[in-house]
């Protein structure tokens, strides 16, 4: 599926995800900054992936790990620095939700500092998640 606004697109296309970018992307996170390009690679081949661009280039990205049914984990949303500012995140999230593989399930995420985006889409904190760290990539 393809979004169009202004001068972006967003698009659901894997094959045009340039891994490059979204690894650089995700190193400047505090989420992403240890995963190695390998990991990126693998992560990016088990999700709908949201690539964000301006012309030809890339410059956002986010994911979404479903079984289409019920359930529906949204990771990795981030916009280069100087495209921030302009709204890019929450059009990312605004067309994940709309995505047919993604429409009606129960949406969970983990955040820090965006609790405020994502209680724009119905997100709201639940003590009941519980999760593991990761200890060895």
């Amino acid at each position: 599926m393809e979004w169009r606004k202004d001068e972006y697109l967003i698009t659901d296309d894997r094959s045009k995800v340039q891994l490059e970018v979204v690894h650089r992307l995700l190193a400047a996170t505090y989420w992403g900054d240890r995963r190695p390009r390998e990991i990126v690679d693998r992560m990016v081949a088990g999700s709908i992936c949201f690539s964000l661009y301006h012309g030809s280039k890339q410059i956002g990205f986010g994911r979404a790990v479903t079984d289409s049914t019920t359930f529906t984990w949204v990771a990795d949303i981030v916009v280069e620095p100087e495209f921030r500012g302009a709204g890019l995140g929450k059009w990312i999230m605004e067309c994940l939700l709309k995505h047919p593989a993604i429409k009606g399930t129960q949406l969970v995420l983990q955040t820090r500092d965006a609790q405020g985006l994502y209680e724009q889409f119905g997100f709201s904190k639940n003590s009941a998640l519980m999760s593991t760290k990761v200890t060895d990539l």
